[in-house]
């Protein structure tokens, strides 16, 4: 062989065998920051839960990012879609997610993983069993989500807790537990993870205690910015924009810019997408990424992927048999993400990446009955030994070249017809995901095709059971020679 196709061909063998990566996020005051580019991110994302809680079955060895042929069909919509980031709330830290992670990771998509999940021993029990529940049985669990999770580039960060506190009683026990979790993951976190890996709360939007949650989990106890206890970023699940007649100023936008213009750390929706009036429109995309937002926020997680029997809140449809199917709000949504500025969304901003967090004190809290004081409780007995020494057997996910690129699912867009030569496109290292401008579906206004039955099962929905692209570029122009 000449030695022109031998450079060739090795060249491709060792660009094929490398995992093309998405460059790490850190926390640098309240923006999130590309730690090559020093570029600001801006999520821009959807919650990524498979069939609600009903969907995690350890047992039968399914979580949402278990089935790389499944995270492909989703990945590649995703791309289309224009979104940066995922939101995942349960998964099995035995079960292997090398695909899925590696899959989201070669098209530029972060994931968010929450630590919880619904199985009892799994996640703190607000009330009377709130400090049983805080154990070291309960650190196991939550550490070896941090294993298998840790290793994979696209991971943004951790959730320790998912709207705990969501009425004005639990304000008083429950917030210096979260801040103990906190601490725990992040102290595990920079003894056995190989970088730092943000870990923070998600609050639901109870007016009442919103900004004390905030301003009580993001405060430094004894003014120390490296106070392990402190949340690296704040979500915040919303849902007061409803309709295209809402405004900035009628959805309290407004508010939410005003009390959280002070933040030291992102701020972000964790949540959002109100359903009261459908098809949503989504026009609350253009607010959120504006100027007034994004000086303050960073963004937000559409809810959610799927839709679920249930409820209204999905952007595609989902059958038994693997077939997907987009709906009108999937439309919509990519129509507003088509029109923001990604350049603009990633300019850096040196203030907010130089803020430091206020030292805690009782003057941050306004509700008389939300907790203020910072001594919170000391790790369970044999927690500590879990930081010390690891987890026995941790299960450690890696990224793995993608060689499948092609979509073998079925998927149809909106107005019902066969979407064809669906597939993801990789990304060089240090890019993310952005709106392409690309329309899935002829028009993305009025009602959607209804699920059919020639498309899958009689409509009836279940939950789901880098790439060498520049190497395959590279060997069709070394032929073509």
């Amino acid at each position: 062989m000449p030695s022109f196709w031998k450079t060739i061909l090795t060249f491709v063998a060792l660009y094929a065998s490398s995992a093309l990566a998405v460059q790490t996020i850190e926390v640098q005051g309240s923006d999130f920051v590309n730690s090559k580019t020093g570029e600001r991110l801006q999520i821009i994302g959807v919650a990524y839960q498979p069939g609600g809680s009903s969907g995690f079955k350890p047992d039968s060895g399914i979580d949402p990012l278990s089935n790389g042929t499944q995270c492909l069909r989703d990945a590649a919509l995703m791309q289309m879609l224009g979104v940066n980031a995922i939101r995942v709330y349960n998964v099995d830290p035995d079960l292997n997610h090398d695909d899925c992670a590696s899959i989201f990771n070669a098209v530029g998509i972060y994931m968010i993983i929450d630590v919880n999940s619904p199985l009892g021993g799994e996640s703190l029990v607000p009330g009377v069993q709130l400090k049983g529940s805080y154990s070291a049985d309960y650190l196991q669990h939550i550490f070896a989500v941090v294993e298998a999770f840790h290793n994979y580039q696209n991971v943004l960060g951790f959730i320790s807790g998912n709207e705990d506190m969501n009425d004005i009683p639990s304000g008083g026990p429950v917030p210096p537990y979260i801040r103990s979790v906190t601490r725990d993951l992040k102290n595990y976190i920079a003894k056995h993870s190989p970088r730092k890996i943000p870990v923070g709360y998600s609050a639901a939007d109870v007016r009442d205690i919103l900004f004390d949650s905030w301003a009580y989990l993001s405060c430094a106890i004894d003014g120390k910015d490296d106070d392990m206890s402190r949340i690296d970023f704040f979500g915040l699940n919303s849902y007061s924009w409803c309709g295209s007649n809402a405004t900035y100023e009628s959805s309290q936008y407004d508010v939410l810019v005003n009390e959280f213009s002070k933040t030291t750390i992102p701020v972000f929706f964790s949540e959002y997408g109100c359903n009261e009036v459908l098809p949503r429109v989504f026009n609350e995309v253009q607010s959120l990424y504006g100027k007034e937002m994004t000086a303050v926020m960073s963004g937000g997680l559409v809810y959610e992927y799927y839709q679920q029997v249930e409820n209204n809140y999905g952007l595609v449809w989902i059958y038994d048999n693997g077939t997907a199917e987009l709906r009108t709000d999937f439309d919509n949504l990519q129509m507003q993400f088509n029109k923001l500025d990604s350049k603009a969304l990633q300019s850096g901003n040196s203030t907010a990446t130089k803020l430091t967090s206020p030292e805690c004190d009782s003057s941050l809290i306004s509700s008389k009955s939300f907790a203020n004081t910072f001594d919170i409780p000391s790790i369970p007995s044999g927690g500590q030994k879990l930081i010390d020494n690891g987890i026995s057997q941790p299960k450690n996910g890696k990224i793995v070249t993608v060689t499948d690129t092609k979509v073998t699912m079925e998927v149809y867009d909106s107005s019902g017809k066969l979407m064809t030569a669906l597939s993801i496109k990789p990304l060089p290292d240090d890019q993310s995901n952005t709106p392409s401008g690309s329309n899935s579906s002829p028009s993305g206004t009025g009602s959607g095709a209804k699920p059919s039955s020639t498309k899958g099962s009689a409509g009836c929905l279940k939950a789901p059971i880098v790439a060498v692209g520049a190497a395959a570029v590279l060997l069709s122009y070394a032929f073509a020679l």
